[in-house]
């Protein structure tokens, strides 16, 4: 009978927490969703912690304070305003967010007491199980929790919670006169989310973050000049030298780049960020950022890598031990449990499609394959009658491999990569059950800005321009002739910690175009899942603003013109159709599995597949 209240309680507190955020949040198209795991926000739709039957006082106002955040988030934040100052580093996103989530909680619980007490609940829960009042050192509270409980402070008037007032104190100390008036100009602005952000990026800049002169919008155009429209402050302070720059770049430059050479080798700080500014030779305000000083040469144009000695493709068995991948597995199969079912239904949708164009065709009459005992009859009328041999005819459906490439970045940690493994291993259990052929693939760095190579790269006296400076890890999840029983824990280990760190997109992509090119299958398909334009600080700092992006658009662009391979991308929460020409956005990670399964569909439509078929044959091969 108590287990029937209990249940009954918690399922009225959903259902009033439910109504709760969609009324704060202004909209009855709101979805909110009690599971497993952390909270999250997705467009409209809200991701709550699952309540437990007691529900205590505790969970009851960390519940309300979680859900109350979201809804104001959803009523009070512009994503298109938002990103538009998004910066480039991961750390200054970070950060970035955590500002803007501190405005929308300030500003939205403003009039509304019970908010604002139970976001203060939560709030001061959070400090002390993070653990902040046993803090004795500044570094030892994240950049991004720092800054926003400061701003908080400076936005509503009311000091931080108790457990956090040692730390912060250091923060104030050490924060500069600049950074403590970009904090002054974002609590005057708090109303405004344009020009909050803009002293957001102030507070960036102040503290080498970001650069402080913002661009807008993404560089797109990579075929124009970079150092001309994209440059910004710079053009203007170098009118004097006007179209004659590019041709007295060698001239004008060597002296500069020399002085800069004996000043960078003074540096004690070896991160990206202190040899980008090196590089560059010139003090701009806001910090470190990409090169976009001077115009892309011709010696710049092509991608390289510094060496490539350091990278690595190993088979994901061979990262960590047994035990520990089917732990992970485990814990990828718990949290999983709720979409498990929505996903295989999709799946199984899927395999009926392809079942259904697979049924057997024959040839009959022949003089060899095998024996047609439907036929021995006439043989046994007239003996002298020859035998009649049948064959299946070959079916291009069967004669396909489909290869996943799935981003493993550090953006992807949480939600995301946890559904992306889940659905890579839905997919290859599904079209095995099919005869088709799937391989998994997945691509990382072996370390953060830059690793061996960077070690390698100062060693050498920090040449111009060296190109990619990180070591690359490709993982195979599963080859396309491994079966599913035996790849299966492979997958789990997605959710290993630490494994997550850069993504260089395009020689990823290169990775699997080859590995597919290779297989005996007449028709390949190459499904790339990603979250984020390619990053990795380490080459960044030293070479051109767009030098990782401009290089996946290369590769993709000989890809799609040779059609050898069928690719096809999925972005979460990243807009891909600006790099791929058959591509997908979607918004939610959890919308992932049923996007894959309606987009491969698509794919292995009779149709669409005897089209490709027919255009195939009318085309040779490309050498991989």
């Amino acid at each position: 009978m108590s287990g029937t209240k209990d249940n009954s309680r918690t399922e009225d507190f959903k259902r009033a927490t439910t109504g709760a955020v969609r009324a704060m949040a202004g909209s009855n198209e709101v979805q909110v969703a009690f599971q497993p795991g952390p909270s999250g926000l997705a467009g409209k739709r809200a991701r709550l912690p699952l309540p437990t039957r007691a529900l205590p006082p505790a969970e009851v106002a960390r519940l309300r304070g979680v859900a109350d955040s979201l809804a104001l988030r959803i009523a009070h934040h512009d994503d298109a305003v938002h990103n538009a100052r998004m910066p480039a580093r991961r750390e200054a996103k970070d950060v970035y967010d955590a500002l803007e989530q501190a405005r929308v909680e300030v500003v939205g619980a403003r009039h509304m007491s019970g908010v604002a007490a139970n976001l203060r609940a939560r709030l001061s829960e959070e400090c002390e199980a993070e653990g902040f009042d046993r803090m004795t050192r500044k570094d030892q509270l994240p950049m991004a929790h720092a800054l926003s409980l400061l701003v908080r402070e400076r936005m509503s008037g009311e000091v931080s919670p108790p457990a956090a007032a040692r730390v912060l104190d250091m923060w104030r100390d050490t924060l500069g006169d600049v950074a403590d008036n970009a904090l002054t100009e974002m609590a005057s602005t708090q109303d405004n989310q344009a020009a909050f952000t803009r002293a957001a990026r102030k507070l960036l800049a102040a503290l080498d973050l970001a650069e402080a002169e913002v661009e807008a919008e993404p560089q797109e155009n990579e075929d124009n000049d970079e150092g001309g429209e994209e440059s910004g402050p710079q053009d203007s302070s170098q009118e004097g030298e006007g179209e004659s720059r590019s041709e007295e770049e060698s001239t004008l430059g060597a002296q500069p780049e020399e002085a800069q050479g004996e000043a960078a080798d003074d540096e004690t700080s070896d991160s990206a960020e202190d040899d980008a500014a090196a590089a560059e030779g010139e003090d701009r305000p806001g910090g470190p950022q990409p090169r976009r000083d001077r115009p892309n040469t011709h010696s710049d144009a092509g991608y390289k890598a510094f060496t490539r000695a350091c990278d690595e493709e190993i088979a994901a068995e061979d990262l960590c031990d047994a035990d520990e991948l089917s732990r992970l597995r485990q814990q990828l199969d718990q949290q999983l449990q709720h979409l498990q079912g929505v996903v295989s239904k999709l799946a199984n949708r899927l395999q009926r499609r392809l079942l259904a164009q697979q049924q057997r065709a024959w040839d009959f009459d022949l003089e060899d394959g095998m024996l047609d005992a439907g036929r021995l009859a006439r043989v046994i009328v007239n003996p002298m009658q020859a035998l009649s041999y049948k064959r299946e005819r070959d079916t291009d459906f069967r004669d396909t491999c489909v290869t996943l490439l799935i981003d493993n970045s550090g953006s992807m940690r949480g939600r995301p990569i946890t559904v992306a493994a889940m659905c890579g291993d839905i997919l290859a259990r599904t079209l095995e059950r099919c005869a088709v052929k799937v391989e998994v693939l997945g691509f990382t760095t072996r370390a953060w800005k830059g690793g061996q190579s960077r070690e390698k790269w100062v060693a050498d006296g920090k040449p111009r321009n060296p190109g990619r400076l990180n070591d690359l890890r490709h993982i195979i999840y599963k080859s396309a002739d491994a079966p599913w029983r035996r790849a299966r824990k492979n997958l789990g280990l997605m959710l290993r910690e630490g494994l997550l760190k850069e993504n260089i997109d395009g020689e990823a992509l290169q990775w699997a175009y080859r590995r597919l090119t290779a297989r005996p299958e007449r028709r390949r398909i190459l499904m790339v899942i990603s979250d984020g334009a390619p990053v990795d600080d380490s080459t960044l700092s030293v070479n051109p603003g767009n030098y990782l992006e401009r290089h996946l658009r290369e590769v993709i662009r000989e890809i799609e013109a040779h059609d050898f391979v069928e690719l096809i991308a999925i972005g979460i929460g990243h807009d891909v159709t600006r790099y791929y020409r058959r591509a997908v956005t979607i918004v939610d990670a959890e919308e992932l599995g049923g996007t894959m399964m309606k987009k491969l569909t698509e794919l292995f439509d009779e149709d669409a597949a005897l089209a490709w078929a027919r255009a195939a044959m009318e085309r040779a091969p490309l050498v991989a």
